[in-house]
């Protein structure tokens, strides 16, 4: 149960004042506490004094069992919700009732409001974070498919002579994506207080995946398109693209149209070796054993981050001066759990292959084979 500073103070100080002007000799709070499957409890939050011995729940004091003249009961009600008591008793003489009804009914009254506004607050910031993280996890999306746009604009250019016609038109679009990718690079600062729409130099992201309603498709159908983006991506930055010459026979096999996720997870992993390895360093993608590895030659993941860049929100030193906002590996690495699947950081990538680079970074997505596949083993070779 998460109680303010600001409730849990301000029920001390009514509960403090009515004892102090001889309201009763003993006044206890419950609020509701309610869980999946079981039945609501009154758990104890406050009292006064404050070393009177009472247990932490109503369902824990037997004294409670017996009905008593000098105990009296004030329910904090919410609209159509009780959610909690206030326990009043008078012992100074035995047999004695309580009389001051109005102020021990306001008090009651004054805490459920407090406790219902709360109650309110949690679960509207519960919203509220739960709508920031998808709104960081759609521009985060947002940013392949706008930049993959950037990268076929500039290519175009580069076909078309200073003379063409069409030149102004691709220059254009291009300037329009900039523009457009300051208003995401706005929307992914959203709360923060240094929100400006400034221009970025940020490396390409590569194109969004494969709708997750798609007919059934081989690997080879997913990952092709990205293998395109790839090359493109390398021949605008003049880097070294390296994709597979020959594809297995394991990704020739038709897979379910929820595997379609695959291709975003690769989009991920190769959205993040174009964004943080260095300018002209090597990259490229690798088949392995019902796995694809995305690797690049640039500088290693240090040792005590190779676990933690997984983590939502989290980067590594290496990429600290790169823009990003730390979503693209734990992404991915959720989207891989949810298929069954394995994502995980090599040492090196000739780990996987010894004609990988013997210095870099491989991250290597296991995929789980078909039922298809497991009846007839030979058919993944």
């Amino acid at each position: 149960m998460h109680l303010s500073d600001r409730f849990q103070a301000l029920t001390q100080q009514h509960l403090s004042l009515l004892i102090t002007d001889g309201v009763a000799d003993r006044l206890a709070l419950y609020l509701t506490e309610r869980s999946e499957g079981n039945t609501p409890n009154l758990v104890l939050v406050a009292q006064a004094p404050r070393d009177a011995a009472l247990p932490a729940s109503i369902a824990k004091d037997p004294d409670l069992r017996s009905p008593a003249s000098e105990r009296r009961w004030y329910p904090l009600r919410h609209d159509s919700l009780l959610l909690g008591v206030l326990r009043a008793e008078q012992h100074e003489n035995v047999g004695q009732t309580i009389t001051h009804d109005d102020r021990l009914q306001t008090c009651a009254d004054t805490l459920a409001r407090l406790r219902g506004l709360e109650l309110e607050q949690d679960r509207l910031n519960s919203q509220l974070d739960g709508q920031r993280q998808q709104l960081s996890v759609m521009v985060h999306q947002l940013r392949n498919p706008l930049t993959a746009l950037r990268t076929y604009a500039q290519l175009l250019l580069r076909r078309l002579g200073p003379e063409n016609q069409q030149r102004a038109l691709v220059e254009n679009l291009i300037r329009e994506q900039v523009q457009l990718g300051r208003y995401i690079n706005a929307l992914d600062r959203i709360g923060q207080e240094d929100l400006k729409l400034e221009p970025e130099n940020a490396t390409p992201l590569l194109l969004p995946p494969v709708p997750a309603d798609a007919p059934d498709l081989t690997i080879a159908d997913l990952l092709g398109p990205l293998l395109e983006r790839a090359a493109a991506t390398a021949a605008l930055q003049g880097r070294l693209w390296r994709e597979p010459e020959q594809w297995p026979r394991w990704t020739q096999s038709l897979r379910p149209a929820a595997d379609a996720v695959t291709a975003e997870i690769v989009a991920n992993l190769l959205e993040n070796a174009f964004r943080y390895s260095p300018n002209g360093c090597d990259l490229g993608l690798h088949l392995h054993d019902h796995g694809v590895c995305v690797w690049d030659a640039g500088p290693p993941i240090p040792d005590s981050e190779r676990e933690q860049i997984f983590l939502k929100g989290v980067r590594g030193s290496t990429s600290s001066e790169r823009a990003g906002s730390g979503l693209g590996l734990a992404l991915a690495q959720t989207l891989a759990r949810q298929r069954g699947g394995r994502l995980e950081l090599l040492h090196s990538p000739a780990d996987l292959d010894p004609c990988l680079p013997e210095q870099g970074n491989a991250f290597l997505l296991s995929l789980p084979p078909t039922e298809q596949e497991t009846a007839a083993p030979n058919s993944a070779e």
